[in-house]
């Protein structure tokens, strides 16, 4: 199992001049803890769950691209890009660009969009779900052919691009990783099994993941896709302390052998990889404990692979 870190918080103190140096001292304390992944939200208002929508939010790929400058082995993306914020064929010329700057470690991670109120706020078409979906299909396959360094025309109902050119094409081959956000049975899992190379879940416990990764399975079968080429992600939170208890903060932690369990459940509920949400993460002596972590769970695996 690997491990990622997801920010999804900025607002920290001496903000805004305290961002760039905290948010980059926390990547390179995650690459230097052995961490696999760093992800950011894609959102331009802080959500519900997190904060008020006035607290600090960066845009995604602008600070993907902060990241990549401090760091040099660990991989970046966007947990998950609005299919609704950024035209298709724009959208694979800025995950490509990312890519190639960073010595190919960019991940293009996309969903349906939901949050109505940034979309409203800033200007942007919010349409009915049903539409949002068929947008985040047809940018699937557009992404796909421009990854592919196909550049003829893409004719759909939403999106019609003259020529898909994608100069220069992406350092990772075959192409930056695809991961599809969100555990719809009828529509994302479908999606995921169709187009991508990753699906990323909320944790919803181990017996709710399970069934999830069923249905996954089965939809793979439909589309004459193998199940285990797909890469299982959760989205799970867990700050780490000496002993586990309540810190400071008022904030749930857990212990190295705390973490190291939960994450094994996850293992063994069918999940490849996690991304951690951690409320301490600009505790830099959390790192050490990160390490130990990363350490103890390379050698799980997922159920049934």
């Amino acid at each position: 199992m690997r491990l990622g870190l997801q920010v999804s918080h900025f607002s920290w103190p001496g903000a805004p001049a305290s961002i760039g140096p905290t948010f980059g001292r926390i990547a390179r304390d995650a690459e230097a803890a052995g961490m696999a992944s760093l992800w950011v939200m894609d959102h331009f208002f802080q959500i519900r769950g997190i904060g008020p929508p006035e607290l600090e939010m960066l845009e995604a790929y602008t600070t993907l691209g902060f990241a990549a400058a401090q760091t040099s082995r660990i991989e970046l993306g966007a947990l998950v890009t609005g299919v609704t914020y950024r035209h298709p064929g724009i959208l694979a010329k800025t995950v490509t660009t990312l890519d190639v700057l960073s010595g190919g470690r960019a991940w293009l991670g996309i969903g349906a969009a939901w949050n109505e109120e940034e979309h409203r706020g800033l200007g942007v078409p919010f349409p009915p779900v049903a539409e949002r979906f068929e947008r985040l299909d047809e940018t699937l396959r557009i992404v796909r052919q421009m990854f592919a360094g196909d550049d003829g025309p893409f004719h759909g109902r939403h999106y019609t691009l003259e020529r898909t050119l994608n100069s220069p094409q992406p350092v990772r081959r075959p192409r930056p990783p695809i991961l599809v956000g969100g555990m719809g049975r009828r529509k994302t899992l479908r999606l995921v099994a169709t187009h991508a190379d990753a699906s990323n879940f909320f944790d919803v416990g181990p017996d709710g993941l399970r069934a999830t990764c069923e249905q996954l399975r089965d939809h793979c079968a439909e589309v004459g896709r193998e199940y285990a080429d797909i890469t299982k992600t959760v989205l799970t939170r867990i700050s780490l302390s000496d002993r586990g208890g309540t810190a400071p903060s008022g904030e749930r932690t857990m212990s190295v052998a705390e973490a190291v369990d939960k994450l094994g459940a996850l293992a063994e509920a069918g999940i490849d990889d996690a991304i951690l949400g951690m409320g301490n993460q600009t505790d830099p002596e959390v790192y050490a404990l990160v390490a130990e972590v990363v350490r103890q769970v390379a050698g799980l695996r997922a159920e049934g692979r």
